[in-house]
């Protein structure tokens, strides 16, 4: 067990991959020389040589494309998206072709393709460069969609990604790109669609995912100290979503807040909030709250804190929740 930041940890994660199958492959805009915008394929090259880390056009729907080609010619490739507001010149290729082509081929055809794309706010960037759509894949059937909060889940769960046969969102939240952390390459994670809970609690259940998951530990610090124990649940996996983890903390606690940077109309955690509402009503103590974004635009970086659900707005929630 050592310490990484998560960028290396998934660094890792590529190279073990890449080590145990020549099938795999990397591609995308500036990662083989320069390895990345944020270096999280550096050094992949020099190992692996030019044919298997791929520097591709500035062309997202180029790159997908030519990736669903690969996956069906028997390689594993995982592109990169240099940035989560980059992604919609893909999205035809993502949504309507390599979604649905296991479905069309009635399961004969796998495509074990794997999109990485770096999400989220909290690094004081331009439009286009701090979004949150996980939204929009979570909503595709045929589409699974991940995200790692910490650096052991990343270096496991991109290697659980890269063996799926299902094609693979996998969404790296940046902000927590430089945060170290323990990685035990020793002993595997949970499986990637598997919820976990990363602190225990009596009184509230806080669910969130990818860098949401760190504010709501100090949250739960902070609410603990006021007298209130909060029990935080990492959702890891955003389709399929680990309702029976969450259900298993509400029939607990009997209360639930989502925390999310995306805006809630029509998000995660509204989905989450409408089924946990469904199948727990008679259970809670009191309404699901969410936190999350506002329903606009991102705005520019010196307006994100006001922007991006904090601590304060959390326990907010927590407060609300607690009198009921």
């Amino acid at each position: 067990m050592h310490e990484l930041p998560m960028a290396k940890a998934i660094n890792e994660g590529l190279r073990t991959a890449m080590v145990e199958n020549n099938k795999v492959m990397v591609m995308g805009e500036d990662i083989a020389q320069l390895g990345g915008v944020f270096r999280v394929t550096e050094g992949l090259q020099e190992q692996f040589g030019p044919n298997r880390v791929v520097d591709t056009p500035l062309a997202e729907s180029g790159i997908v494309g030519t990736a669903i080609g690969l996956a069906m010619r028997g390689y594993r490739p995982v592109c990169e998206i240099q940035f989560d507001g980059f992604v919609y010149p893909a999205f035809d290729q993502i949504v309507t072709q390599l979604a649905k082509q296991t479905a069309r081929h009635e399961g004969t055809q796998s495509f074990p393709v794997v999109i990485r794309i770096p999400y989220g706010g909290h690094i004081g960037a331009v439009e286009h460069h701090q979004e949150s759509p996980e939204a929009y894949f979570a909503h595709t059937a045929g589409l699974r969609v991940i995200s790692p909060a910490s650096p052991n889940d990343a270096f496991w769960m991109i290697q659980q990604a890269i063996a799926s046969d299902d094609p693979v969102i996998f969404l790296e939240p940046k902000s927590r790109y430089w945060h170290k952390a323990p990685v035990d390459d020793a002993t595997p994670a949970p499986a990637m669609t598997q919820a976990a809970v990363v602190r225990e609690g009596s009184d509230v259940t806080l669910v969130g995912h990818g860098a949401m998951v760190s504010m709501l530990l100090q949250a739960a610090d902070v609410a603990q100290s006021e007298g209130v124990s909060a029990e935080v649940v990492d959702l890891r996996s955003l389709s399929p979503i680990d309702y029976r983890t969450i259900e298993e903390s509400v029939t607990k606690t009997q209360r639930l807040v989502i925390a999310q940077e995306a805006p809630s109309q029509a998000s995660l955690g509204s989905e989450i909030a409408a089924t946990m509402t469904e199948r727990a009503f008679y259970l809670m103590e009191a309404p699901v709250l969410r936190v999350s974004g506002f329903n606009t635009p991102f705005p520019p970086a010196r307006l994100e804190s006001h922007y991006l659900p904090d601590v304060d707005r959390i326990l907010d929630a927590v407060d609300r929740s607690m009198a009921y």
